[in-house]
């Protein structure tokens, strides 16, 4: 599979995975879990054909984790970012003291009088690492880093979520957690 190929096939996951799994004509579990032979027929079906290896490939290239199988390899999920109702089933954690956010600049002034907001997913996405969250905030325009002040958060009775993947995630951030640049 080439590196193009790979990525668009990651993209009609990350697709049918978070957010369309009609698009594939499959169902999600209430956690978020397809099997991987239904998923694998869902993109022949959508004309999208896969093999089990080139899933498996895609799944452990993927930079960013997005997709994880299950232990016994038979079920496949995306890690967070879903739009779709599921239950990831994630216990709360203790961040770090610092948290990053990368957005567009753009943004910034509706950031600084809501906050961060979770839109129309499950939760907002942080991480703990720079490079990979300003590349997520210059896919909307001029990027920009936010540091989130993520041990203040939680000891003000946030609660903080790390997905299997690393990214960190939470309900929203509150304008005072945030320290714009």
């Amino acid at each position: 599979m080439s590196p193009e190929q790979t990525t668009r096939t990651s993209k009609f996951l990350s697709l049918v995975l978070r957010h369309r799994p009609e698009e594939a004509q499959i169902t999600l579990d209430p956690a978020g879990w397809t099997t991987v032979e239904a998923l694998l027929a869902g993109c022949a079906k959508a004309g999208r054909p896969l093999s089990r290896t080139d899933l498996e490939q895609v799944v452990a290239t993927n930079a960013k984790k997005r997709f994880e199988f299950s232990a016994d390899g038979t079920r496949i999920r995306a890690s967070q970012g879903h739009s779709v109702e599921v239950d990831l089933d994630y216990a709360p954690q203790s961040p770090p003291e610092r948290l990053y956010h990368g957005t567009a600049t753009r943004f910034l002034d509706s950031i600084r009088k809501q906050g961060l907001l979770k839109m129309q997913r499950h939760h907002v996405h942080l991480s703990a690492e720079t490079k990979i969250t300003m590349e997520v905030g210059a896919r909307h325009g001029k990027p920009v880093l936010l540091t989130i002040l993520a041990g203040e958060m939680h000891l003000a009775g946030h609660e903080f979520f790390r997905s299997t993947n690393g990214v960190w995630l939470v309900e929203q951030v509150p304008p005072q957690f945030i320290q714009f640049p």
